[in-house]
């Protein structure tokens, strides 16, 4: 004969039944009490004690017990907690992160010169042929001097001739030039400065500011000014020096981008953990409830009445409005009247109108609150409308155009037709 249960059953309480042999403590439990009273009954005796769960954390017989029932809460907790404490960690992380090193090769860079800037002459003098032939034969002179290496007296007769034609920007790049050879190259670089003001397409100018860069260690700005001047006028001396500086500045434009993917990527976690801040809080407001009462709305259930709406059942039909029937509208969005419900005015309007319908003639004139009425009974409203004289007004907002023409009874009757016969009095 076979077992009135299922074997799937018969294999459940199997299990149940040697998990018990093992932790018999467990019907103590009030859940399980009445199988220990089907166990005393045949005189069993059960442990006394309180159940433990075993290492594992659950019930070989099918799911956890009733004492760890209660840890979705926790466990949600807990991933917040665990959440908050990762995104904690990845702030301090990201604050303590030090920039990486990288290694440069330094030989032959110097300590900056802080001497006063030199004078630069009168951009806005336009000077006579007199004076240009004068600051030619200074510039001779200069150029003599520095062929001696007589740098100081060359800076000297290059500013005489500056002072006397402002406005040669060759003149600035060849002073510039003898501030290398003093190792001077900020003051290289103000005349370079000057002289790219003059003329941008100066191959001097960007040569030699480019040598002032890298004696500072600027290796990148020493490397875009030095393949400048070699693309404008190639020079074997430019040439070597952009050899020279390329490795350097390719390490630093490496340096560069990884330090600025890095900090793109830091602005993508900072801006996801905002984001993951901004949904826990909203979704605790929502847990929390957006509207007054115990539903959201007025009364028990949201609206007045048990369900919501008046009546047992809250919205029409199911026992809410005097005289409704059919349930909700066809296509009616509820959504759309819980999103216009967050509307002060229409919350209390509402509430006046279900608790008294025939209230809502107050509301006639607020478009607002009439066209969501209309909209919620597109056939009328249950029991007629409220604003007219009676439920069948013609001039109630919610009646249609009637489907027929009633008889009126009071037309009167088409007149009896008269007799052929006419009495002429002779009889």
């Amino acid at each position: 004969m076979a077992a009135p249960i299922q074997h799937e059953d018969l294999l459940k309480l199997k299990s149940f039944i040697d998990f018990v042999n093992t932790n018999p403590t467990i019907l103590n439990m009030p859940q399980l009490q009445f199988v220990k009273d089907f166990v005393e009954k045949f005189g069993g005796k059960v442990p006394e004690g309180d159940f433990k769960m075993p290492e594992t954390g659950k019930c070989p017989f099918g799911g956890d017990t009733g004492a760890n029932k209660s840890k979705p809460a926790d466990s949600s907790a807990s991933a917040d907690a665990a959440d908050d404490a990762s995104d904690k960690s990845d702030e301090d992380a990201s604050a303590s992160e030090p920039e990486s090193d990288i290694e440069l090769d330094m030989e032959g860079v110097i300590e900056a010169d802080n001497d006063a800037a030199q004078p630069m002459g009168d951009s806005s003098k336009s000077p006579t042929d007199e004076e240009m032939d004068q600051a030619g034969d200074l510039r001779s002179q200069a150029a003599a001097a520095y062929s001696e290496q007589k740098f100081d007296e060359a800076i000297s007769f290059y500013t005489k001739a500056i002072e006397l034609n402002p406005g040669n920007a060759l003149y600035h790049a060849k002073r510039g030039q003898a501030f290398l050879k003093l190792k001077k190259p900020n003051a290289c670089i103000r005349d370079c400065n000057k002289a790219l003001e003059l003329n941008c397409d100066s191959a001097a100018a960007h040569k030699f500011r480019g040598r002032a860069h890298r004696l500072l260690g600027q290796f990148e700005e020493a490397a875009k000014d030095l393949r400048q001047a070699c693309k404008l006028d190639f020079d074997e001396e430019a040439d070597e020096w952009l050899r020279e500086v390329t490795p350097n500045a390719q390490k630093i434009e490496k340096h560069r981008i990884k330090q600025e993917r890095k900090q793109a990527e830091r602005k993508i976690k900072d801006r996801q953990r905002a984001q993951r801040k901004a949904r826990k809080e909203q979704a605790k407001q929502s847990a929390a409830g957006g509207f007054p009462g115990a539903g959201g709305f007025p009364g028990a259930g949201g609206f007045p009445g048990a369900g919501g709406f008046p009546g047992a059942g809250g919205f029409p039909g199911a026992g809410g409005f005097p005289g409704a029937g059919g349930g909700m509208p066809a296509g009616f969005d509820m959504g759309d009247l819980m999103s216009k419900m967050k509307d002060p005015e229409v919350a209390a309007a509402m509430q006046d109108i279900l608790g008294n319908p025939a209230n809502i003639s107050k509301y006639v004139t607020n478009p607002k609150i009439f066209n969501l009425i209309k909209n919620f009974f597109p056939g009328g409203f249950p029991g007629g409308d409220p604003t007219a004289g009676g439920a069948n007004s013609d001039d109630s907002p919610f009646s249609g155009e009637s489907e027929g023409k009633s008889t009126n009874s009071s037309e009167p009757k088409a007149k009896k037709e008269s007799s052929d016969f006419v009495d002429d009095g002779l009889d």
